[in-house]
């Protein structure tokens, strides 16, 4: 195998999942990218100019466990076992628990969301133990701190992330495994591009991948992108039910499904 290192990386055909390929791609690193889209992701990579020897596109649904784990092991056989794991594949709609069909899309968000994350790591959790190294890492998001008005399944499902990431990283420890834990602001993708509400320190996915990147890099287990959401979210976190209530109220809620 190649002395360069690995990362794998989910939901990589677009936004931040694309972004981070592009960052770890630049330095030097080889990929092993996992999307739906299979064909437009190894035609993006190969416009990049990363060749086959230096990126493999596996076409994979994180929400088949099958079919990820049926990636990862397929990674693990043709480039090696990978430093890095990134778990970023994602969703993001709006739900009414009113509404029948919107508890379908709230199983979809929680098995995409959070199952996949584990669905992700479950193929390289056992070797990287054996070897005593490696890094998981999950892609949250802000949204995890507070459960927003519409936002339930979004806002659970990121929740989890978080809460699993933890556990997780209790239980890798001492095997020399880490895990690191992202929470995201607002990033401009196509998951926020229709969002009905301001979007406070709006990032490009050029400039998250930068400070994920850095973060991975440094050995964080846990960081909200960018700093000044962190300290938004510290207040948020903060304010009684009430008010926190009364602010969020009034607030745009994320499109449902139907629309």
């Amino acid at each position: 195998m190649s002395g360069e290192p690995l990362v794998f990386i989910t939901g990589a055909s677009s936004g931040i999942g694309q972004a981070l390929a592009l960052r770890y791609g630049r330095a030097g690193w080889r990929m092993a990218l996992v999307a739906r889209r299979g064909a437009d992701t190894e035609a993006w990579a190969r416009a990049q100019g990363f060749d086959a020897g230096r990126c493999a596109v596996y076409a994979a649904d994180v929400r088949q466990i099958d079919a990820i784990d049926a990636a990862g092991r397929e990674c693990i056989a043709r480039q090696g076992l990978p430093e890095v794991v990134i778990a970023n594949a994602g969703i993001s709609v709006g739900i009414d628990t009113a509404e029948r069909e919107d508890l379908e899309v709230m199983r979809d968000t929680l098995e995409i969301n959070l199952l996949g994350v584990a669905a992700t790591f479950h193929p390289f959790l056992a070797p990287m133990r054996e070897r005593g190294a490696g890094t998981l890492v999950g892609i949250a998001s802000v949204a995890a701190i507070r459960g927003l008005p519409g936002h339930g399944a979004y806002c659970a499902s990121k929740a989890g992330v978080v809460a699993y990431c933890e556990s997780l990283r209790g239980e890798c420890r001492r095997h020399g495994v880490r895990v690191v834990t992202l929470l995201p602001g607002y990033v401009a993708t196509p998951l926020t591009a229709r969002n009905r509400y301001a979007m406070p320190f709006l990032l490009s996915p050029e400039a998250f991948a930068e400070r994920a990147f850095r973060a991975i890099e440094a050995g964080a287990s846990y960081r909200v992108i960018p700093w000044q959401m962190a300290v938004v979210a510290k207040l948020m976190r903060a304010l009684p039910n009430a008010w926190f209530d009364r602010l969020t109220q009034r607030r745009g809620r994320k499109r449902r499904r139907h629309e």
